[in-house]
């Protein structure tokens, strides 16, 4: 049994490889041919801004899990995480969710001029495949693969059909329980998942194994919104790195509205479980294990 000190300790090492594979996709020299404050600079400035890094972290230990190695998942690693951070940009505008800051810092678009932040989030969607399809280890087979599942989780059946229901959903008062885990599998499950059979199919795994990574991934999505729902009405500004109350404020429904704030934590509980559930079928599965329990209790 992995304790929290020893998942914590993995984690961060697991980040830290993935920051530094951010150096090699996108180089400092890349700035030097552009203006000072250009698109990479902003680029690198949100890549830079922390956060758990879940997502390219559950690429690696699925890669690990199922007998691959880090250099095999890395670039897939890095390509959600800028796929995620793309997205983050783009939430944070004016036009979206119209928050200024992000990671206890201020958002791309406060640090930079709006249209480079655009710009950013657009060029980071891009590089993320070019990424994948310059991999030197993976065959052209799992390159072309992978590229597919990003490109589909990410765009609009997934990921960004999740945020127009978000969208959509804004002051409504008839929304079901059900209307909104479908925009919660879409706007935050797709990436999650993608990661798990990222991480998959970097190690050649076999399809059963790749639809139980999937299925963690969808309970463990879920869970995850859940949870998010619920710090933005119990957390704080300082604590959560971002405004809180600010699903209240612009009339969303989250799990919290809907449930009640009991009622919302029962279900991330059970939710978790049932992702917990999924990983002791699957080898080694004492980090994930660890992992999953602390995103159900984490404070941020």
């Amino acid at each position: 049994m992995m304790t929290e000190a020893e998942m914590k300790q993995q984690l961060q090492q697991d980040a830290a490889k993935v920051e530094a594979a951010f150096n090699t996709y996108l180089p400092d020299d890349a700035v030097s041919a552009l203006q000072e404050t250009s698109v990479v600079e902003a680029m690198r400035y949100s890549l830079a801004a922390g956060g758990k890094r879940i997502r390219p972290v559950l690429v690696l230990e699925f890669c690990r899990m199922f007998g691959g190695t880090e250099a095999q998942a890395m670039s897939a690693a890095a390509a959600i995480e800028m796929i995620h951070t793309f997205s983050l940009i783009h939430d944070d505008l004016p036009a979206m969710d119209d928050d200024d800051m992000r990671r206890g810092r201020p958002s791309c678009h406060k640090a930079f001029p709006e249209a480079l932040a655009i710009l950013a989030g657009d060029a980071l969607s891009i590089h993320a495949f070019s990424i994948l399809a310059e991999d030197p280890v993976l065959s052209d087979a799992q390159k072309i693969r992978l590229i597919t599942e990003l490109s589909e989780s990410s765009g609009q059946h997934g990921m960004i059909a999740g945020q127009v229901l978000d969208m959509e959903q804004e002051g409504r008062t008839d929304v079901t329980a059900e209307q909104l885990r479908t925009m919660c599998d879409f706007k935050t499950g797709a990436l999650i998942r993608v990661a798990c059979r990222m991480g998959c199919i970097a190690a050649g795994a076999t399809q059963e194994q790749m639809d139980a990574a999937d299925a963690y991934g969808s309970y463990l999505g879920l869970a995850f919104q859940i949870v998010d729902d619920i710090l933005d009405v119990t957390s704080t500004t300082e604590v959560l790195g971002k405004p809180v109350g600010s699903d209240a404020a612009e009339q969303k429904v989250t799990f919290v509205t809907l449930l009640g704030l009991e009622a919302a934590q029962q279900e991330a509980e059970a939710l978790t479980q049932k992702a917990i559930a999924v990983l002791e079928t699957l080898p080694q599965p004492e980090f994930l294990l660890a992992l999953t329990q602390s995103l159900l209790m984490r404070k941020n």
